[in-house]
């Protein structure tokens, strides 16, 4: 069983994409978080974009938008990235957004989650697979996702995976429906030769939107993840239906408020990831462990029908 700081029986936290996420309906979730104890990373689009956004959240090129944010990181949450913007975005808009991401946070993301609706996503939709599993996946997602992904693949005018490589330290893949992240992933944060540009990969729990998150944080679920003595990184958008007309979700503040109480360690992404790299004697994934990360997420794939 993993040893935690302070004598901590578990440890929890999130990584909040940054869809449809606005000052109004983001700013009563984490002051409810921090006022609870957790610390959490919350993910961000650096620009505004040229082109047409694929969602309405807000960016950092929105001034209230930067200044709550840059609030949250002084209060100790992590800023994660989320792409450039909601969009498809060239190589030097990219590099671009994480000079402004450096700028207003001081430092390069250490965190970073694929946006599905962008194309220069590294090693994304059947690029997430191999073998045989990769045919699959094309099969379960109907091949619209086949090579469509282009960050990772040198000479692309989207490619940028050596700038993701020199910048930023974890990478998000898959998602399992375990409440215990690390018991679903237990080799994480891993690095994959097959995928040379991202330096390790994190995986998540699933809880994309209000039921499925309030589904994974049950009593009975939180029960056994300190039982287990695990982590959790839970995969969500504060965005879709936590707050809504300046109000919480009463589910997710019993439950949430329940999970603060429990002895457990509420740190950002990037600290929980440090403290369980620094515990691996092998960071590297093996053949056999990759295939059975893969089965596992396509197993869930066909349970939660996720993108």
């Amino acid at each position: 069983m993993m040893e935690w700081p302070s004598g901590k029986r578990f440890a929890f936290t999130i990584f909040d994409d940054a869809d449809s996420q606005t000052l109004a309906n983001g700013k009563p979730v984490y002051d409810f978080l921090a006022d609870c104890g957790f610390r959490t990373t919350k993910s961000v689009w650096p620009i505004r974009g040229p082109r047409k956004p694929s969602d309405h959240g807000e960016t950092c090129d929105e001034p209230h938008y930067l200044r709550w944010v840059q609030e949250l990181q002084r209060r100790g949450f992590e800023i994660g990235l989320h792409m450039a913007t909601s969009h498809t975005s060239l190589r030097d808009e990219t590099i671009g957004a994480l000079n402004r991401f450096h700028d207003h946070f001081g430092h390069p993301p250490r965190t970073m989650a694929n946006h599905y609706n962008c194309d220069e996503n590294i090693y994304f939709g059947s690029e997430r697979v191999s073998g045989i599993r990769r045919l699959a996946y094309n099969v379960l997602t109907g091949f619209q996702n086949h090579c469509r992904f282009v960050g990772h693949v040198p000479g692309q005018p989207l490619f940028w995976a050596d700038v993701c490589r020199e910048r930023i330290k974890y990478v998000r893949n898959f998602v399992f429906g375990d409440i215990n992240t690390l018991k679903a992933c237990p080799w994480m944060p891993y690095h994959d030769a097959e995928r040379p540009f991202v330096n390790y990969w994190f995986a998540s729990s699933e809880g994309k939107e209000i039921r499925s998150f309030n589904e994974r944080l049950a009593e009975k679920n939180q029960d056994r993840l300190e039982a287990e003595g695990g982590a959790c990184i839970m995969y969500t958008h504060f965005g879709l239906g936590f707050c809504e007309q300046g109000a919480l979700n009463s589910r997710f503040r019993q439950l949430m408020l329940r999970l603060s109480r429990k002895n457990g360690w509420f740190v950002p992404v990037s600290h929980l990831l440090d403290h369980l790299l620094e515990r691996r004697e092998r960071a590297e994934i093996s053949a056999a462990q990759r295939s059975a990360l893969e089965w596992r997420w396509l197993m869930h794939k066909v349970r939660y029908k996720t993108a």
